[in-house]
């Protein structure tokens, strides 16, 4: 039991290895900057995992390269500029609204509505009665002269 604990806890402790002592820059601002925009990177080999989280050899680069441009004094958004140029909007965890990605963004708030109208006319549907000529509780509104004939074929065999 012990060593599936052991297991358990190595392998959550996984991602937090990713980010090497000799990564780190000196400076804790920086660094925290460093971090903060790392969090939001994918890397590009494993798919949705930070290249703060990833210990693929691409993502310990970008992570170099993102310390770098901090380091020669880049603001935060100029470094995801940066690395955005170099490997494209697939890159950013969070991606922008624009460009190629208008149609992520509208595609899901364009399905909601299209899936709750058709959800409302289902709805309207069934309270208004299956049938053509149905009534409220479903019955057949018929003159009394139909309900006659109806009766009386029902009742001859």
């Amino acid at each position: 039991m012990r060593a599936l604990l052991v297991l358990i806890f190595l392998a959550l402790a996984g991602p937090v290895l990713a980010v090497q002592p000799s990564e780190m820059l000196d400076d804790p601002g920086l660094e925290a900057r460093a971090r903060s925009i790392s969090e939001g990177l994918r890397c590009p080999v494993c798919r949705n995992e930070s290249i703060d989280e990833s210990n693929a050899d691409i993502a310990h680069d970008l992570r170099v390269l993102v310390r770098e441009r901090l380091v020669a004094g880049d603001t935060d958004e100029q470094v995801v500029n940066y690395i955005v140029d170099r490997y494209g909007d697939f890159v950013l965890l969070r991606p922008r609204f624009g460009g190629s990605t208008w149609a992520l963004w509208l595609a899901a708030p364009a399905l909601l509505l299209v899936g709750g109208g058709i959800a409302a006319l289902f709805i309207s549907r069934q309270r208004r009665g299956s049938g053509r000529g149905a009534g409220p509780g479903g019955e057949a509104n018929l003159s009394e002269e139909e309900r006659r004939r109806l009766e009386a074929l029902l009742q001859d065999p």
